[in-house]
This record gives structure tokens, C-alpha cells and sequence, in this order.
């Protein structure tokens, strides 16, 4: 059996595949970054998300927590106090993609020197007009 198909019923190589769309929302840099965010830190509010990720607009951070909470990954909690406050966890489901989130962001911190040495000899390379 292909070791990309679960149980026959998926392969994300075709093109009408649903995971395609899962794969393209885990693998979105801001989704990423929340997911890691509470992967470490647990509940969360909204400003504390956008205090701890650098760069990310309320706007961007606002879309990516509605699409994980819409995904099943993230939790949403109202609690009607004078201002509501609302604050955010991950779902088992969202743990269980934190620790692979976890896992990549390892891989990452740990290859970053290799990485940038392969660019850097990728970018000194001379071109065909060369």
C-alpha cells in the first residue's frame, strides 16, 4: 500500500484530494507559528498570540484562528465578563499537530547553520552566462 494514502481513501498527489487543503493550512507560516505558540505556552488571548508572534497583523491573526478553529485544531472561549475575554487552546486534535509542529520547528533550530551554508553556496554558484 502507498505509504501516502490512509486506509486507500486518500492521496494528497491528486488533485481533488481534500487533504490538499489541510496540508496548505499546516503548512501556512502564521498557522505554524499559533500552533507553536500554544503548542508551548497553552491558553492564550488574542493579544498575547499577536504580542508573541513579531509580524503578525490582528488581521492575519484573526483569520488564522478562525480557520483553525473551523479545522477542529483550536478552541475558542467566551467569557462574558466587562470587557468579554476571549482566549484561545489547542484541541487534541490541535495537540497532537503541535507536537509534529514541535517536531519540524526541532528540525529547523537544528539544521539552520547547514541550511544557510547551502544557500550561500547555491548563491556564490556562477550562472550559465557566466
Amino acid at each position: 500500500m502507498d505509504t501516502d494514502q490512509v486506509s486507500g481513501r486518500w492521496d494528497a498527489n491528486k488533485g481533488a484530494c481534500p487533504t490538499r487543503q489541510v496540508l496548505s493550512r499546516i503548512g501556512d507560516t502564521w498557522t505554524m507559528l499559533v500552533i507553536s505558540t500554544l503548542e508551548r505556552h497553552g491558553t492564550m488571548r488574542s493579544g498575547q498570540l499577536k504580542a508573541a508572534i513579531e509580524g503578525i497583523t490582528q488581521k492575519m491573526l484573526t483569520q488564522t484562528l478562525r480557520q483553525l478553529e473551523r479545522d477542529g485544531v483550536v478552541r475558542r472561549d467566551v467569557v462574558p465578563t466587562v470587557p468579554i475575554s476571549v482566549s484561545y487552546t489547542l484541541t487534541p486534535l490541535g495537540q497532537s499537530l503541535g507536537v509534529a509542529v514541535a517536531t519540524m520547528r526541532t528540525w529547523a533550530y537544528d539544521h539552520m547553520d547547514e541550511i544557510v551554508a547551502a544557500r550561500n553556496d547555491y548563491d556564490d554558484r556562477p550562472t550559465a552566462e557566466e
